[in-house]
């Protein structure tokens, strides 16, 4: 099994942790950058070759991991010069194989990503996406307006759930092949496309641990929960 790990992001949204170093390194808990904390999820999962996406401290990444032998797996990079979105960066990777793995670089999860692999290849489904439930909670009163301006319905501070993307996807070769190469491509850009072409991704809803440290608070709390999970995500 193949994964791709997207690891070009500069991180900007995680300052100041992420100016001297990029997303993928920063330390969880204290004890090792969120990269390896999935490297070794992969390996324990049964993933044979690993492609990191890099940009942004590419040189950085690679001197940390290397060729990926120190942790059982075989380890590549793929460069883009320029931004390109979430799937953009796909188009450059050599000889991709007819399904694997896609997953962001800072994401916190314990779910089984060789299941999740082999669940989208028996599926047939050209894209599988992991979905969560996640709630919104408000922080004022909503109101409900009807056409002439009155207030038909009021909630005190309501509470809103969402299906939202985790970033984890199991993609087929052939919805890479038909995009130009080297150019900006976004996730959103490639639900969209699929649902005009009705060719409509697979949702496969998880429950258990997910948290994406991408914003301070929730790399705070990965801080401070990571000690007490490292059992559950097998490190």
């Amino acid at each position: 099994m193949r994964a791709i790990i997207l690891a070009g992001g500069k991180g900007t949204c995680l300052k100041p942790y992420t100016v001297t170093l990029p997303k993928p390194l920063v330390p969880v808990g204290g004890e090792m950058p969120i990269l390896e904390v999935i490297i070794r999820q992969l390996v324990r999962c049964g993933f044979a070759r690993l492609t990191l996406a890099v940009n942004h401290k590419a040189n950085l990444v690679k001197a940390v991991f290397g060729d990926g032998s120190d942790w059982g797996i075989r380890i590549d990079y793929s460069l883009e010069n320029e931004p390109l979105g979430t799937i953009g960066p796909l188009t450059l990777v050599e000889d991709l194989p007819e399904d694997f793995l896609v997953m962001n670089g800072d994401l916190l999860c314990d779910v089984d990503y060789g299941d999740f692999l082999r669940g989208h290849v028996e599926s047939g489904a050209e894209v599988s996406v992991a979905t969560f439930k996640r709630s919104v909670h408000s922080d004022f009163g909503v109101v409900e307006i009807d056409p002439e301006n009155r207030i038909a319905g009021f909630r005190e501070k309501p509470v809103f759930g969402f299906d939202v993307s985790m970033g984890v996807y199991a993609l087929s070769r052939s919805v890479i092949e038909r995009l130009p190469k080297g150019r900006p491509y976004g996730f959103d850009e490639l639900m969209l496309d699929c649902i005009r072409a009705e060719r409509l991704p697979r949702a496969v809803p998880f429950s258990g641990y997910w948290l994406d440290i991408g914003r301070p608070a929730d790399y705070d709390l990965a801080n401070q929960e990571f000690p007490a999970l490292r059992e559950r995500f097998g490190i």
